[in-house]
């Protein structure tokens, strides 16, 4: 067996698929050793080779030393070349990267720091599952290798984002920079987190301190209080820069509030303070619009948003806007105004749910989030259209594809031994999560209209960490290719199985809880996919 087929089951691991990928039958692996260095060259470099040889030093135990590089002679056949070109690029284009690897060892060049950071994530696919342990062991059958192979490879969208509900459902720190590890080996670029809702309210405001005093006192079923400190924000962003992902924080406006509404009554309609909520429902609470209680809703969206926007490097704040079924549509829109009149002093660009759309005063750029069906509804396509049209672009989260918590069919039983997610919008499929087309969802739009793509999780029945991986994965993985690779790429589902049954060992090394759905001929680490998903469908198509 040579060895490019040895380690030929990798090459069809990496998910995303690469823009282009050429295996190097006749050529000779690259082998990670105790002499292996890490050779680092251009802005950023250090960094991402620092990030990297964390990874590599706890599987192997090998020193790994990141050393400068100043020209391409420098780095050894043994080595890690991570070389940063430089020079004005498209969003795209900067996460953009190419990588060659076998005998002459390892070398990824990319425009800039985020390109090369996706290209060690591809790297890291190459190489055996193993290589995600948290502590040494013994190497893997046939050592460190990683088959010869040339990656071109950059985005189809620029923004590639999951979202976590922090606010149904609290999730420690620990557990969302986990949650940014997880994302990022799938080279999703952005983590929305939902802060705020009817059952809590999750992000601490100096100037509002019982927002998280009395706002933040429960979950769904009474599970629970939790918030996070702005220092625990702080470390959350830091993180997430560190493997360059954007946070996204949401503030959801003006209904969903009753958290808000609970810990100061000023801000409701009535000037009463509902009592917390643990329920499910949605629609019944709303902000106040009325003239009486204009200077305490005006001085909640300034003094929240200027709050929320200084602690977060990323260029966008989320308002919400989804779901305003209590409160009038005159009201409405003058809140939405109001809301986005604020958010803007902050210099963040806007993102909003699509009902969002009905205003045709939004600050120009806003972001429109589609969550609306495949097959488009006239009214949710034309609220997605006004963005656009305001000089904005779109999002789409279809909640029938890549809403992660729709339940998958037959309902399966979680690792908790419950039964985990909706199906208001349907059950969902890793099938339906990937076989759909961005640029068809929205009649009207084209596809520079779509800043790009995210799969939220709603948490109202999830409340751990195995949960949430039960409902997350693979089907993020779905997601993440639809993000990611080229729109002219053929897209067979049956060859995204066998890659994701090789993802699979890498998940399995991390301890990630997720859904082995029948169909994908999910192996063992080290094992070999003995039987082809081409091959399975063949006998199920036969029967």
């Amino acid at each position: 067996m040579s060895p490019t087929e040895e380690n030929g089951d990798r090459v069809t691991g990496i998910i995303p698929a690469p823009a282009t990928l050429e295996v190097h039958a006749d050529a000779t692996t690259f082998r990670l050793t105790e002499a292996t260095r890490l050779v680092a060259r251009g802005p950023g470099a250090s960094e991402v080779a620092e990030t990297l040889g964390r990874v590599l030093r706890a599987a192997t135990g090998f020193r790994l030393p990141v050393v400068a590089g100043a020209g391409d002679a420098d780095a050894a056949a043994s080595d890690i070349a991570l070389l940063v070109r430089g020079g004005p690029r498209l969003q795209t284009e900067a996460e953009g990267y190419a990588l060659e690897c076998g005998t002459r060892g390892v070398r990824i060049e990319a425009a800039e720091a985020a390109g090369l950071f996706w290209g060690t994530q591809t790297l890291q696919q190459l190489l055996p599952a193993e290589i995600r342990r948290a502590a040494p062991g013994a190497p893997p059958p046939g050592g460190w290798t990683a088959p010869a192979v040339s990656v071109a490879d950059a985005p189809r969208f620029a923004y590639r984002g999951a979202m976590l509900d922090v606010a149904r459902h609290f999730f420690p720190v620990d557990d969302v920079l986990d949650f940014i590890d997880r994302i990022a080996l799938l080279k999703l670029n952005v983590l929305h987190l939902h802060l705020t809702d009817d059952q809590g309210w999750r992000i601490e405001i100096d100037s509002w301190p019982e927002l998280t005093g009395i706002g933040a006192a429960t979950s769904v079923g009474g599970d629970g209080a939790g918030f996070y400190s702005k220092d625990d924000y702080r470390r959350i962003v830091a993180h997430a820069a560190e493997r360059f992902v954007t946070i996204v924080p949401e503030i959801d406006l003006p209904g969903h509030t009753n958290a808000a509404l609970s810990a100061y009554p000023e801000l409701n309609p009535d000037g009463l303070a509902p009592a917390p909520y643990d329920g499910v429902a949605v629609g019944f609470s709303t902000l106040s619009a009325s003239p009486e209680r204009a200077e305490a809703t005006d001085r909640f969206l300034a003094d929240v948003t200027r709050e929320v926007a200084e602690l977060t490097h990323g260029p966008w704040l989320h308002l919400g806007g989804d779901e305003p079924l209590s409160t009038p549509h005159e009201d409405y829109l003058d809140l939405v105004r109001r809301m986005t009149r604020a958010a803007a002093a902050t210099g963040k660009t806007i993102i909003g749910w699509h009902e969002l759309g009905a205003s045709t005063e939004l600050p120009a750029g806003t972001i429109g989030q589609y969550w609306g069906r495949v097959e488009a509804d006239p009214e949710a396509a034309a609220l997605a259209r006004s963005f656009v049209e305001q000089g904005g672009s779109i999002i789409l989260s279809p909640a029938d594809a890549a809403y992660l918590d729709m339940t998958y069919p037959g309902e399966p039983v979680g690792p908790t031994g419950r039964p985990l997610g909706l199906d208001w919008a349907g059950t969902t499929s890793l099938e339906a999560a990937y076989g759909w087309e961005p640029a068809a969802i929205v009649p009207g739009l084209r596809e520079d209209d779509l800043l790009g793509i995210e799969a939220p999780l709603w948490t109202e029945t999830i409340a751990t960490v195995p949960e949430l991986e039960f409902m997350v994965f693979p089907r993020l993985a779905a997601i993440a290719e639809i993000a990611w690779s080229p729109a002219a790429a053929p897209r067979d589902f049956l060859d995204f199985a066998e890659r994701l049954a090789t993802l699979g060992t890498h998940l399995d090394v991390l301890g990630i809880a997720y859904h082995r759905i029948a169909g994908v001929p999910w192996v063992a680490v080290g094992g070999h996919a003995a039987t082809p998903a081409r091959a399975i469908a063949a006998s199920a198509a036969a029967r």
